[in-house]
């Protein structure tokens, strides 16, 4: 708004912007975000306030989620959290970065990190960090602990673990439209995703593809019968591309894994 104004002053009739469809909270956490990268730096009493609000709005963040957000340390967002918690809901997990979920108390996830180890002891860090949900740092620590012969969870955190967030439909070959919807909306809570031009594309076309297969036989009906040649074709060429970006996203996360491979 400040922006505006200081365009009118100086007669301007347009002014070019980024529009963004959003709720009041979202739209205060891309205006935090903005203002930590550009223009005249927010204090950190404005980031601590800011970071109070969005932990309001969104508890189940994971400190270091918000933290991105705010430019704050991950431990201060923790001490937020900790002057703040009368406020906040319990919750058994929260949102990391990257969109997963985990649980608040990581212990339980150190200790199935252990067992993958022994069970397949040439697993890569990220391997073993895909399937028990957690960093491929932890990994690295819960193996070198193992290989010290200590216990794969640290002393501090030996308390009982939070139950597990419920797990994401597995990709399988037929994914129901349910499915698909409850992925893409999981997807949407990811910040890295959800406040960037690009991931908020990308999350429009995916939820568009989600959601339409119910409504196929309406689109069949729709066509004009000297369309439909034409409409098949497009229909054929999109498919092809998402298959194409499909396939470009497994070989990236392929070639991550070889990477790793010690």
């Amino acid at each position: 708004m400040h922006r505006v104004q200081v365009a009118r002053l100086r007669g301007e009739e347009s002014i070019s912007v980024a529009f963004v469809e959003g709720t009041e909270d979202e739209l205060f956490v891309l205006a935090v975000s903005a203002n930590i990268d550009h223009g005249l730096p927010l204090s950190r009493v404005d980031r601590e306030a800011a970071a109070v609000r969005i932990l309001r709005a969104y508890p189940h963040w994971s400190d270091r989620a918000i933290a991105e957000v705010t430019g704050l340390a991950a431990k201060k967002i923790k001490q937020v959290r900790e002057r703040a918690s009368a406020e906040l809901p319990h919750l058994d997990a929260r949102i990391g970065r990257d969109g997963r979920a985990r649980p608040s108390n990581s212990a339980e996830r150190r200790r199935q990190a252990s067992e993958v180890i022994l069970a397949n002891p040439g697993a890569s860090l990220r391997e073993v960090a895909r399937i028990v949900g957690i960093s491929p740092g932890t990994v690295r620590d819960v193996r070198r602990r193992m290989l010290r012969g200590e216990d794969p969870v640290p002393e501090r955190r030996q308390i009982t673990a939070a139950q597990p967030a419920a797990d994401l439909p597995v990709p399988s070959a037929v994914l129901t439209t349910d499915d698909l919807v409850t992925i893409v909306r999981s997807m949407s809570q990811d910040p890295a995703l959800r406040f960037s031009a690009t991931g908020r594309t990308l999350l429009r076309v995916l939820h568009g593809n989600a959601t339409i297969r119910d409504t196929w036989h309406e689109f069949v009906r729709a066509v004009p019968e000297h369309r439909v040649e034409d409409v098949a074709h497009l229909a054929r060429g999109c498919a092809e591309e998402l298959r194409r970006f499909a396939d470009a996203l497994e070989r990236r996360q392929r070639n991550q894994v070889r990477d790793d491979r010690p």
